[in-house]
């Protein structure tokens, strides 16, 4: 199998259909929609994937210990649910979803930070891939549909503590691509990393409210603004490299510098995490709780004015 440019977290809808066949390419759909989208991920899954395609719940693998939405899990229970869909060590994964680049950044994102690197965002997603002429499944298997439903049962048990199982699937939790509440608020004055926030210009500046209720509007003191959607072409596929550079540069965003993601809820954040790999930079951290959890609070720091 030829594998793809290291350096490039994306492949083509060309180079998975050549793949499609290889037991060891494994596809995830990571579709994930905003509440306001009105769109069933999982009902979009079972009537139209790409073949052979796993469904990942972006809301179902997550840590249920937390009111913050779709948080990362603990090892244990990534590894639980990666196992239950089939997926191994030696497997090289591609995930996509049904916007073009969107969600399945994010679980990019949590591969990565649980030490997989053999994983890679397809390029322009199941819209690329229908325009493309490739063909679709419109049913889905009973044995795909008890993995995709213990994928997100195991999670659970584990966090109770019950037995799940040996685990196909070693996780091994990487701490630097990862930034707490704490890590952020240190961050304010030592200027360690330079925090990247993915929301549009308007969040960031507070001119609009959050689309959360109870949420402040603003940003952390210090942060930068890229905005997701200027790092794609069209919502769907990833800009070129030099486009990529001169985005964050005239964002002021030091590309020397280490950087912290941040977006609302930690989901856009990785695009831009996926952005910045293609230019070279595979230690960004993204902060996980995001903007819902610093803008939730009542003691955190929120500046309003760009820059």
């Amino acid at each position: 199998m030829s594998i793809p440019n290291e350096v490039d977290p994306v492949v083509s809808s060309e180079w998975l259909h050549s793949h499609l066949s290889n037991p060891n390419v494994k596809v995830i759909d990571a579709s994930w929609y905003m509440p306001g989208d009105n769109r069933n991920p999982f009902e979009e899954y079972k009537s139209c994937h790409v073949p052979g395609a796993l469904f990942f719940d972006v809301d179902g693998v997550v840590d249920p210990t937390t009111s913050l939405p779709h948080m990362l899990p603990n090892e244990t229970a990534f590894a639980a649910a990666v196992s239950a869909l089939g997926i191994q060590n030696s497997d090289t994964v591609v995930v996509y979803d049904g916007k073009g680049i969107f969600s399945a950044a994010r679980v990019w994102w949590m591969f990565r930070t649980f030490g997989h690197k053999d994983i890679f965002v397809l390029d322009g997603g199941l819209p690329d891939w229908r325009a493309k002429g490739y063909n679709v499944e419109s049913s889905t298997s009973l044995d795909l549909l008890s993995k995709i439903s213990k994928a997100s049962e195991v999670v659970k048990k584990t966090y109770k503590g019950e037995q799940v199982g040996a685990s196909s699937f070693r996780a091994v939790y990487q701490p630097d691509l990862v930034w707490s509440l704490e890590q952020v608020q240190a961050n304010i004055n030592d200027a360690n990393r330079v925090l990247v926030d993915a929301r549009s210009k308007a969040r960031f500046e507070g001119t609009v409210p959050e689309p959360r209720k109870g949420i402040r509007g603003g940003h952390v003191p210090g942060s930068k603004c890229v905005p997701f959607n200027e790092v794609l072409r069209d919502g769907k596929t990833l800009l070129e490299k030099e486009v990529l550079r001169s985005k964050f540069e005239d964002a002021g965003v030091p590309l020397l510098s280490p950087i912290v993601a941040s977006c609302g809820t930690g989901v856009t954040a990785c695009i831009l995490a996926l952005a910045l790999h293609r230019l070279g930079k595979n230690d960004v951290a993204v902060y996980d709780g995001s903007w819902t959890e610093w803008g939730g609070l009542s003691e955190t720091p929120v500046a309003t004015h760009s820059g």
